[in-house]
């Protein structure tokens, strides 16, 4: 994973090892005019640390994690709401524009999410189709199954999976 967290200890992006040019291109949006300086660090950060956690089982810890993000007003509304999400739970993109306030703002939910900085942490892996479906998820469907598995949240009607990674509870991307 990639975690991105400013001076002050606030999580500002984490995305899949495997997408750091789409975080920078997310950063980039977020917060326009600054230049953000991504290092190593030889200390694990506590984000860091939350998240190994949450990989090892411990789902909860991603609650405690201070978060800043940029964004429009209304992403950020729908950022807060994602992270509403329990546990163990889904929610379709319908629902979430809902408890928004914003039942027609399906679509602009949608892209909110697909802008989403801090995936997992703000997680937009929880929202599915309004049939149940797993779709749109920037770290890839197979990912989305594998969190949703791993947060026991995965929809039974949910098709199968298909890879041999879903099927061996192997992370794909680790």
């Amino acid at each position: 994973m990639l975690v991105v967290t400013d001076e002050q200890g606030l999580l500002r992006a984490l995305d899949w090892h495997d997408h750091e040019a789409r975080m920078q291109e997310l950063m980039r949006r977020q917060y326009p005019g600054e230049r953000p300086q991504l290092r190593a660090t030889s200390q694990a950060s506590s984000a860091t640390q939350a998240m190994r956690a949450y990989f090892e089982g411990d789902i909860g810890v991603i609650h405690a994690l201070a978060v800043a993000t940029g964004g429009t007003p209304f992403q950020r509304q729908v950022w807060a709401a994602l992270r509403a999400i329990p546990d163990g739970q889904t929610i379709s993109y319908g629902e979430l524009a809902q408890r928004i306030g914003n039942p027609t703002a399906v679509r602009a939910v949608g892209l909110a999410n697909g802008a989403n900085p801090i995936s997992i942490v703000l997680p937009c892996h929880r929202v599915i189709g309004s049939n149940r479906s797993l779709t749109g998820y920037g770290g890839g469907l197979e990912r989305k199954r594998w969190l949703l598995q791993h947060e026991q949240a995965l929809p039974a009607d949910a098709s199968p999976p298909t890879s041999s990674a879903a099927q061996t509870g192997r992370l794909p991307g680790f």
